[in-house]
């Protein structure tokens, strides 16, 4: 796995992470060249199952000013998910139990240079599970702080 050109921070902050998975996308050389150029947000994405496809949906894609108005993309435009057929009846099989559901975590270019996708099955977590979560990440950074001073 490659340097994340785009990570997705809020779904660690918003979700339990279950299983992750590898994925590929269908995109256009705008697109690719917009990745490049770190012009990504994946905050609001997510991920639905349609007609046994993963359709990754909401992802923002910024424009470069080189690239010519007829050639541009979408910005926030559905792409498809490239997956085995295994992988995706798993992701179909946990989206049907209760509460799971399938979220983007990272985006990177692999070491053959084709961009990919990290994206995991992940529970949705409630106010009491992100306090908790936040109260032992503040006594962690308040552990290293002391442990630093001696």
């Amino acid at each position: 796995m490659g340097e994340p050109y785009a990570k997705n921070k809020k779904a660690y902050h918003d979700y339990f992470i279950e299983e992750k998975f590898e994925a590929g996308i269908v995109l256009t050389g705008s697109e690719v060249k917009g990745i490049r150029a770190r012009r990504i947000n994946m905050k609001d994405s997510f991920i639905r199952l349609d007609n046994g496809e993963a359709v990754l949906y909401n992802m923002h894609i910024g424009r470069l000013e080189t690239t010519h108005h007829y050639y541009g993309h979408e910005e926030r435009g559905s792409r498809k998910l490239l997956l085995h057929k295994k992988e995706i009846d798993k992701l179909q099989k946990a989206v049907d139990r209760d509460g799971y559901t399938i979220v983007p975590l990272q985006l990177y270019f692999n070491d053959r240079n084709l961009v990919k996708v990290q994206i995991a099955i992940a529970k949705g977590k409630q106010l009491h599970d992100k306090r908790a979560d936040l109260k032992a990440k503040d006594q962690k950074r308040d552990i290293e702080r002391a442990m630093k001073d001696y």
